[in-house]
């Protein structure tokens, strides 16, 4: 167009901001200003969008100031007053995002759900549970927000009690809701949890789409069930490349090397892997020890239009430094477009460690600190490597350059989850509430203790009798 008007800007900078390339609308908006076409609402409201995108707190502030000079944002304009809101959700400014929400004279259901949903992803759930109290008549968005914010931390008690709450005001949950419950008993472990939702999933005759196929895989698979995540996986009619992934994972995370490698075989028959799946396969032939046809899928793909990132590099420095190619891994290193992250100097000390080689260790060790000097692993691990050849006196070495600079080991740590809480653990530990009784059982269970004590935890469970 010779000379586009503002409503074609409008419709570009708009269409951008919805497809998540916000520096292809940013450059819109200054070509608009090259010729002198005056921005409105419409044009600020994709700006916004573009700012949350990226984070750019310090460019959504100018857009709200040039906001307040031109007097749009008033009571009437829920759009951008909720654009507003998003933007500083999105850019992790809550306090802002709330003052801003209070003086909006008119709110409708997108404003709340925007501070529900920001609050409960950024982990504020006190928060955010005071603002979905404050709704009069929240929607499945709003429910959906909650549950997902208490399910990232795995409190399965409050889930419990928003179900509950959903079925006294007769809200039967969707796919969504019962995605994240089973996402959260993947992450957690929480097996019994995650086949509770997978019955009531059967109870309601709910169809097993892809995202709730995926979790329900990768929850099943996490927990040490393999043939039934395999099940579900061909039980999916429609099956996305997550779900693909997700089982690619599987095999991998069970030693299933090969059989990952044929499943991304399949997998290309019907659709065009990405690079989470690309991820995943290397992932497979690393822990597998799958080499050549682990550098083979890595070259391969730019074939499909994916440029290899920090992890992908990561994956074929662990591959090669599993198999003992240290030289080659280090060499992947130094030619890599981008600088080395924590995660691949880190899958070099560990290799180093299984391998014996002292002078890569000291170097990763040294790329390792820059980064995160206060980190104990890769102490620990060359100091390991040391006491393994019988070097001690380069061990203590390390461990004094611990305690000078105030490094301390993290303590190895024990959890179980009970009724849907996770309980951890470590040796000695005083901290847990019921700490007298964790002591009191172990020393029962050690023998150090006589039958017929006095022990709290008997009348919690009956079956711990003196036979």
């Amino acid at each position: 167009m010779s000379s586009p008007d503002i409503v074609s800007f409008n419709t570009m900078i708009n269409g951008y901001a919805k497809q998540g390339c916000p520096f292809e609308a940013l450059q819109l908006v200054l070509r608009m200003d090259g010729l002198d076409v005056e921005p409105d609402d419409f044009t600020m409201s994709g700006l916004l969008v573009c700012c949350g995108q990226l984070g750019d707190v310090k460019l959504g502030k100018a857009v709200h100031a040039w906001i307040g000079r031109r007097n749009s944002f008033s009571s009437s304009n829920l759009i951008l007053s909720n654009a507003l809101l998003d933007m500083y959700v999105k850019c992790h400014e809550l306090k802002v995002a709330e003052r801003l929400f209070q003086t909006l004279k008119e709110k409708d259901i997108v404003s709340w759900n925007t501070m529900v949903a920001g609050c409960a992803k950024l982990g504020d759930l006190e928060l955010a549970r005071a603002f979905f109290n404050q709704m009069s008549t929240p929607d499945m968005f709003s429910w959906n927000s909650l549950i997902s914010g208490y399910a990232c931390y795995g409190d399965f008690t409050m889930i419990k009690s928003l179900l509950h709450d959903m079925g006294l005001q007769n809200i039967r949950p969707d796919s969504v809701t019962m995605g994240c419950l089973v996402s959260a008993a993947a992450e957690y472990g929480g097996l019994e949890q995650g086949r509770s939702v997978h019955g009531l999933l059967i109870r309601w005759q709910m169809d097993i789409d892809a995202n709730l196929g995926s979790a329900l895989v990768e929850m099943y698979y996490k927990t040490g069930n393999f043939e039934k995540a395999f099940n579900i996986f061909k039980t999916v009619t429609r099956k996305d490349v997550t779900l693909w992934t997700t089982m690619i994972n599987a095999f991998a995370f069970h030693g299933y090397g090969s059989k990952a490698l044929e499943l991304f075989s399949k997998m290309k028959e019907e659709l065009i892997p990405n690079e989470i799946t690309f991820i995943a396969v290397l992932a497979a032939c690393s822990h597998c020890g799958l080499v050549d046809q682990g550098i083979k899928i890595f070259n391969c793909m730019a074939s499909y239009g994916i440029e290899p990132g920090a992890e992908h590099y990561g994956c074929l420095v662990d591959l090669l430094g599993r198999s003992g190619r240290l030289g080659e891994a280090k060499l992947v290193i130094e030619r890599m477009p981008m600088k080395p992250t924590r995660s691949i100097w880190g899958a070099i000390l560990n290799a180093c460690q299984s391998h014996g080689d002292e002078e890569i260790a000291e170097k990763a060790l040294t790329e390792l600190l820059k980064l995160e000097p206060d980190d104990d692993g890769g102490y620990m691990l060359l100091s390991n490597m040391y006491a393994a050849e019988g070097k001690w006196c380069n061990s203590n070495e390390i461990r004094e350059a611990m305690g000078s600079k105030g490094v301390k080991k993290t303590a190895g740590c024990s959890s179980l989850v009970v009724d849907g809480i996770t309980h951890s653990f470590v040796a000695a530990d005083k901290k847990h509430p019921r700490w007298v009784e964790v002591r009191s059982i172990t020393n029962f269970l050690k023998g150090e203790m006589d039958v017929k004590a006095d022990f709290p935890l008997f009348s919690m469970h009956p079956s711990l009798s003196s036979d």
